[in-house]
């Protein structure tokens, strides 16, 4: 009886653990993809405050 409990409780630990790297997994694609956005974000309002600042300039 106590072997078969012990197996239940490994196998949930098992899932567990799948279930749990699989989150991982997802949260680490996530962030690297806001990552790169916010680079492409950043590279645009630099470009952006770069030709404001130009015209600023010609005024």
């Amino acid at each position: 009886m106590k072997e078969l409990f012990y197996q239940e409780r490994a196998q949930i630990s098992i899932e567990l653990i799948i279930v749990l790297a699989a989150v991982v997994a997802v949260v680490l694609v996530l962030v690297s993809q806001l990552q790169s956005t916010s680079e492409a974000g950043a590279k645009k309002l630099e470009k952006e405050a770069g030709d404001v600042f130009k015209k600023i300039d010609e005024i």
